[in-house]
């Protein structure tokens, strides 16, 4: 059985060298996401063409849209963990059940909530601030976009399931796949071409839910026919069983998801304090951000498939030293990236700056935030270890600690304090602290699964 996983598309997770194994399954995440990212960009670059009413339109979904997603990724992220440990533990016919359940459990789920969503639409975002003049266009979004979201979930799950059995390659393929059609859709059906009619913002969410529904036929022909990762034979399993072996990591893992746009919501609103400059500034230090710290976010999402199949065979051993040698290959990268921010940040905040004052908070942020942006990636990655080990509710807590016992709060006194600077040095040592805790805290647990002493390992 053993022998099926073994395939040149999935190295052998519980074998092969550890950190050429990762760094195999990682760099096709970081070109999938490089390829979203553009795509993405310029999804919002059409809709902004259209004025900035539809513009304004589109951002008040991201709230609601960002919801659903998390779901997804919640589910996403159990269905990794289960998958993978069943797969470490030789547990084939499981680990394909558990695929199949996990694909209808997030399909019934989501369009639960769209169907609430759709229903609500004018008093979810009345309360989201948008007014009479935008509703309508919402609506125009919105309405699309529900209904294709069980689209869009699919080819997230599938995922999923693939990065459990060690392939990153064919999500990767997938998702920059996706992301081109979308790209190409976007102008076809937003202004219209040749018998095509313009549909405005409406054509926007066509072409997205057009994108996900190739994805959903690619995702579903690959995982049935050629991996054969799917099958509905539940053995000794309930689907009972496995539906709760999937929310138990499922929810709390998207309950951690949702807390961050929260924390960011209160730091914008501590930044505004001092100025709209300083809004505009952290802004684009967000956007930085998420570019500098891409190589962590494809970690988050290849580590935890090496960690939860070594943890099914018993290697804890292995699971140790892939988490501490990420660390420090992950603390090292940052600071490299750190250096180069240093280095570019003059052009970097002439380029999004059209002023002075939102240039020189720029800098400012450049000099402090990113600093700690290789804790920050420690704090990422215990995080997405902890949901490997099946202890959910320690990754939810210990994005509790983060952002609302050390990062804003530090933030909030720092910003008390000395201002703008003290705000991103509170918050820089926020992250210290936390990583401190969850270095310490996955450690801790790792040993405490152990029959024989973590000592021994090469770490």
């Amino acid at each position: 059985m053993r022998a099926t996983q073994n395939t040149k598309t999935r190295p052998d997770l519980l074998n092969d060298p550890i950190l050429p194994t990762l760094k195999t399954m990682t760099v096709p995440m970081i070109f999938g996401m490089i390829m979203l990212m553009m795509f993405n960009i310029v999804d919002t670059f059409f809709i902004s063409l259209l004025g900035t009413e539809p513009l304004a339109a589109v951002s008040f979904t991201f709230p609601v849209t960002f919801t659903v997603i998390s779901l997804a990724i919640g589910l996403g992220i159990g269905t990794s963990a289960v998958i993978a440990k069943a797969l470490g533990s030789n547990k084939i016919d499981e680990a394909r059940f558990d695929a199949s359940i996990s694909i209808l459990v997030a399909v019934v789920l989501v369009l639960a909530l769209s169907l609430i969503g759709y229903l609500l639409i004018d008093p979810v975002f009345t309360l989201l601030g948008a007014g009479q003049q935008v509703l309508p266009l919402i609506h125009d979004y919105m309405n699309i976009w529900f209904i294709g979201s069980v689209f869009l979930i699919t080819p997230m799950i599938g995922n999923s399931v693939l990065r459990a059995s060690g392939d990153t390659k064919t999500p990767s393929i997938v998702m920059g796949g996706a992301g081109l059609i979308n790209a190409i859709l976007d102008p076809m059906l937003i202004f219209g071409f040749g018998p095509i009619p313009a549909m405005g913002i409406q054509g926007a969410a066509i072409a997205s839910v057009i994108a996900w529904a190739v994805a959903v036929v690619i995702i579903l022909y690959i995982l049935i026919v050629k991996k054969r990762l799917l099958s509905l034979k539940a053995g000794s399993q309930t689907v009972i069983g496995a539906i709760r072996k999937i929310l138990k990591i499922g929810v709390p893992a998207a309950g951690a998801n949702m807390l961050t746009p929260v924390a960011m919501a209160i730091m914008t609103a501590l930044v505004a304090n001092h100025g709209p400059e300083a809004v505009a500034a952290f802004g684009v230090g967000s956007r930085i951000e998420s570019i500098a710290s891409i190589l962590v976010l494809a970690l988050s999402m290849t580590l935890p498939p090496f960690v939860s199949q070594n943890f099914g065979a018993g290697k804890l051993c292995r699971v140790k030293d892939a988490y501490i040698g990420t660390l420090k290959f992950v603390m090292v990268w940052q600071f490299i990236i750190y250096i180069l921010l240093i280095i570019f940040s003059g052009v970097i905040s002439q380029l999004f700056g059209k002023e002075q004052a939102v240039i020189d908070v720029i800098k400012l942020f450049i000099y402090i935030i990113p600093l700690s942006y290789g804790l920050q990636g420690v704090i990422i990655l215990s995080n997405s270890s902890f949901n490997a080990l099946h202890k959910p509710m320690n990754a939810l807590f210990l994005s509790i600690i983060r952002l609302f016992v050390f990062y804003v709060p530090f933030a909030y006194l720092g910003s008390h304090f000395a201002g703008l600077t003290g705000l991103f040095i509170g918050a820089a040592v926020g992250n210290l602290f936390t990583a401190l805790v969850a270095y310490k805290w996955f450690i801790k647990e790792l040993e405490s699964l152990s029959s024989q002493s973590l000592q021994e390992c090469n770490s």
